[in-house]
């Protein structure tokens, strides 16, 4: 088998995982119940990373602390609030987890420190979320509480048929992180200082970990191995003048940390002051932690599982294996986006893996409300009861107009259900807006999810018409049970003087070599934004032109930690921005754009001009003469209301799961 390496155990101390998949840690209140326990939500959700083939599997981070930091996020749900109740739970999902053969650690966390506002960090330094306030210094007290309350909870852990616990986390800038950073700890006594006094917190915690669970039970710890800042709230693009923490820092960490007497490392690398390292989004090449964690592989003898970079291509993992960099994969967001990853790899069915897009929708909802979902799987982490079932009725005639994502992932759930269904497109190929959106490079995965939707089609039998625009009179001819309208939008379309000297974004995509090299782009949304990146990347002059006072203002929503990184990459890359304006002309030499402030005029030069303002429904007259035609009809994604991949996806599943 060409990934063969993939699927050779390794272990931990002395648990032994029988191949190279780790199921990252990513947190969410979803799955845990009023006291911290693993619900049926919860153990549904991680028993189905087991049956997808990941070997080991780890839980988000658990709460423990129930005296230090009483308002913390997690407060809620803390696990040692009613030991009998989680463990009563526990047992029964790692009972089923064990029966796939994969084994299980909980990651039990010593707190979240000043990346939230009313905790308790090593120094009272600001707060990311409220950089206002400042969080509260941790007394020596507090400091020997929180390791106590997180032993007990490793006990609990071990009690509970767990194969291991990991520590939460000297990364991302939890609290033990900003215990190691001396960026953060500010501290003069033992808890400060030297390197060695900055980790004593971590060294308590193993010490008390092991005399209590005993030194076979593994311990492994989430590590960030470098934290690309320049200082608090001052991201480190091209990582240079670390403020945080350097790789080599990291690496004797690492070394100090085995000596302790961890059994395993789970690197990454970031923190929030710095997330779009922590969590990269597709603008990032996938996998640079990988050359981080082959410094720390060179150091130490005990397992690095790495992650933190949506590392998901089988040949990067493999060759990472192969070339001794790491001993284990940890994956996050591919396994949201395809819990069968590693089963697909096994058994060759690459092709078949639904690919993860970096586009951070689980981020955005998980710091939003609490809970995670995913734009390309909409049942992630609600499977036990939003998944699809095959319908109790008769089978369907459902007819889908438009094949863009909307369309597909309507047809493929309708299929699913047990339905005849017949897709419609009236261009020549399916994709939609997909086509355009996977032309960057960076972009390459939106192609990749447009060539696995039309297989996915035609796997499960889907009819598909292509070159075919259709009418209300035709749409009755097939005596449809049902029909879902996705029709999609058109980019909007500015009524100014020598408007057609202009590129529509959607014509220059997939053309991109046919811009100059002084491109003016109008509008800032993300379209426009990404459009400048790639641009400014192969060197060209950019400037942006938008009526807002701030990019990525208006449109759908956008993860703060891609409007981070393209904020920070255009500044890097040198784009120009001329906010506040609008365009008045375009001409043979660039653009007219008139102040919304005081209606000045400024000619910009440019010898390519795109329009990038924002997109329309297409809607046509067939949905209203479809009223009263005996069969429900349903409009969907772009066409009603102009969104992005998420809400397409999401509102097709949901449309398509209940015909």
């Amino acid at each position: 088998m060409k990934y063969e390496n993939l699927f050779t155990p390794f272990n931990i101390g002395g648990c032994t995982i029988k191949n190279r998949y780790c199921l990252s840690p990513m947190g969410s209140s979803i799955g845990l119940g009023p006291y911290g326990e693993p619900n049926q939500l919860g153990a549904d959700y991680f028993v189905k990373y087991a049956q997808g083939g990941a070997g080991l599997i780890i839980t988000g981070s658990l709460h423990t602390d129930m005296s230090v930091d009483p308002f913390s996020p997690q407060s809620g749900q803390c696990v040692n609030y009613s030991p009998s109740n989680f463990k009563r739970n526990a047992v029964q999902m790692n009972s089923r987890v064990h029966g796939y053969g994969a084994k299980i650690f909980a990651q039990i966390s010593a707190g979240m420190g000043r990346n939230y506002p009313g905790l308790r960090a090593p120094s009272a330094i600001p707060t990311w979320a409220v950089p206002s306030m400042d969080s509260i210094e941790i007394t020596k007290e507090e400091i020997k509480q929180k390791v106590e309350w997180i032993v007990k909870a490793a006990q609990l852990m071990k009690a509970s048929d767990f194969d291991g616990v990991e520590v939460h986390a000297l990364h991302w800038g939890y609290l033990l992180d900003e215990f190691a950073m001396s960026l953060t700890n500010k501290r003069n006594d033992e808890y400060g200082g030297s390197l060695e006094n900055r980790l004593r917190i971590c060294k308590e915690i193993i010490d008390g970990i092991k005399h209590s669970c005993g030194h076979s039970f593994p311990v492994s710890i989430r590590l960030g191995l470098k934290a690309y800042v320049k200082g608090l709230f001052k991201p480190s693009f091209d990582g240079n003048d670390e403020a945080g923490r350097t790789i080599e820092e990291g690496v004797r960490i690492c070394q100090l940390l085995e000596n302790y007497g961890f059994d395993a490392f789970n690197v990454d690398a970031g923190i929030y002051d710095s997330f779009y390292y922590a969590a990269p989004p597709m603008y990032i090449e996938q996998g640079f932690t990988i050359d981080l964690a082959a410094e720390a592989k060179k150091a130490v003898k005990i397992p690095i599982i790495v992650g933190g970079s949506r590392i998901s291509d089988p040949d990067i993992c493999s060759k990472a294996i192969a070339d001794g960099k790491a001993d284990a994969i940890a994956m996050g967001r591919p396994l949201l986006a395809d819990a069968q990853l590693p089963m697909k790899v096994m058994s060759g069915m690459i092709e078949d893996i639904r690919p993860c897009i970096g586009c951070n929708e689980c981020i955005r909802l998980g710091f939003s409300i609490g809970d995670a979902t995913c734009a390309v799987n909409p049942s992630v982490m609600r499977e036990s009861w939003y998944d699809v079932k095959l319908s109790k009725d008769k089978t369907k005639n459902v007819i889908i107009i438009g094949g863009g994502i909307a369309g597909m992932q309507a047809a493929i759930t309708a299929k699913e259900r047990g339905h005849d269904v017949h897709l419609f497109e009236k261009a020549p190929e399916l994709g939609g807006s997909l086509i355009a959106a996977g032309c960057h490079s960076f972009k390459k995965d939106i192609s990749r999810l447009n060539e696995w939707y039309q297989r996915e089609l035609k796997k499960k039998g889907v009819i598909v018409t292509t070159n075919k625009a259709v009418d209300a009179s035709f749409i009755k001819s097939l005596k449809p049970d049902a029909v879902i309208l996705a029709l999609g939008a058109s980019p909007v379309k500015l009524d100014v003087p020598g408007i057609d000297k202009a590129y529509g974004c959607l014509d220059i995509l997939p053309c991109e070599e046919n811009a100059g090299s002084n491109v003016v782009i109008v509008g800032g949304g993300s379209i426009g934004c990404e459009m400048a990146l790639e641009y400014a990347r192969d060197g060209k002059k950019v400037t942006i032109v938008e009526m807002m006072d701030k990019i990525l203002s208006s449109g759908a929503p956008v993860c703060f930690v891609n409007s981070m990184y393209l904020n920070d990459a255009m500044k890097y890359y040198g784009v120009d921005f001329c906010m506040g304006h609008s365009l008045t002309e375009v001409k043979d030499s660039g653009v007219i754009v008139t102040s919304s402030s005081d209606g000045k005029s400024t000619e910009i030069n440019a010898d390519t001009v795109i329009i990038s303002v924002g997109f329309t429904p297409d809607k046509a007259k067939i949905g209203k003469e479809l009223l009263g035609a005996g069969f429900p009809v349903f409009e969907i994604g772009d066409g009603r209301k102009v969104g992005n991949i998420a809400s397409a996806v999401a509102e097709a599943y949901e449309s398509a799961r209940n015909i």
